[in-house]
């Protein structure tokens, strides 16, 4: 019931977005798609297509909501997008979930999906010599419908403030450095995924409240059925199955990481005007943390911060497993 229920909602929600280009008529049955929703995010734009471009995605689809930095007309000139927009509320889109689930209904059918944020870059064993094709061909020989990745917030050693970000700049020039450790995790019980929390936001912005921090977990990458629902962002799905990205018995299953490239010197105007708009999560108390320390032009780098080198390093440290793909 509570599967019908999102979708439903997602119908209802479909009349929000208006089309301003479509080209999914190019989509060919095997291509992998990445869907996202974007706002005032034309300076990530350039990398982020060019990153998962290379990696092998074939086609993106966009859900702009209201931006006035040019990010509209910059995604409408791209061959390999189709684009929406929305005016709506974010916040009453379920945090655009409703959007995104209806598109993925209508065109992700049958297609390995990638659904990310514009500051969120997939990273998974040996993609530094295998595309994203070899990833979903192995997982479609082994039966395997969802994989996971932990979201890895990454910083810059120094205030975020004093090392300028351009367009089209790889952010991991500048945000390079993440915590290793310091992470809870835990099994949600209700959609049987697991909830992780931690890292610089927990010890810088919730020191006092850890369990107020943002979560970590993702499922961000999912061979799409029409029946299928995402429930909260890309944290759990419905039917409850496709949350099983880990193994229950002791072992590992293979996972990635989203390295998360938040935090460059655009964050804090970035806060300052999600705080304002109330659009996210909990009354956006969230943004209400950043705020409070973000006038401090803080340094997330301590001693026990680690230098990002590659996917190894972060199986090394258990923050992803290459399971059983050899």
């Amino acid at each position: 019931m509570l599967r019908k229920r999102w979708r439903i909602r997602a119908f209802r929600k479909r009349r929000e977005m208006k089309s301003v280009v479509n080209r999914t008529e190019t989509i060919k049955p095997n291509d992998i798609l990445v869907f996202c929703t974007a706002r005032n995010e034309r300076i990530r734009l350039p990398y982020f297509l060019r990153y998962y471009r290379n990696m092998g995605v074939n086609h993106f689809v966009f859900v702009e909501n209201d931006s006035d930095d040019g990010t509209r007309e910059y995604l409408a000139e791209q061959e390999d997008v189709s684009l929406w927009t929305s005016k709506a509320g974010y916040k009453r889109a379920r945090f655009g979930v409703d959007w995104l689930n209806w598109l993925m209904r209508r065109y992700a059918h049958g297609h390995w999906c990638l659904t990310v944020d514009p500051d969120e870059f997939l990273v998974f064993p040996f993609c530094d010599t295998r595309g994203l094709r070899a990833l979903t061909d192995w997982l479609d020989a082994s039966s395997i419908k969802s994989f996971g990745a932990m979201l890895l917030d990454m910083y810059p050693k120094g205030p975020m403030s004093s090392q300028p970000y351009s367009a089209g700049q790889d952010p991991f020039e500048i945000a390079s450095w993440f915590d290793a450790g310091n992470y809870m995790i835990e099994k949600n019980t209700k959609f049987g995924n697991l909830w992780i929390q931690g890292g610089p936001r927990a010890r810088m912005f919730f020191p006092d409240n850890p369990a107020r921090a943002p979560a970590l977990n993702k499922i961000p990458l999912v061979k799409w059925q029409r029946s299928y629902t995402y429930v909260s962002s890309t944290h759990n799905l419905l039917p409850r199955g496709l949350n099983l990205v880990y193994d229950e018995w002791g072992g590992e299953k293979a996972s990635g990481c989203l390295l998360h490239a938040k935090f460059l010197d655009t964050f804090a105007p970035k806060a300052a005007e999600e705080l304002e708009r109330r659009q996210h999560y909990a009354a956006s108390h969230e943004y209400r943390a950043y705020a409070e320390k973000l006038d401090s032009d803080p340094d997330l780098w301590c001693k026990w911060s680690e230098k990002y080198i590659n996917w190894r390093q972060l199986e090394i440290l258990g923050l992803m497993s290459k399971g059983n793909w050899a």
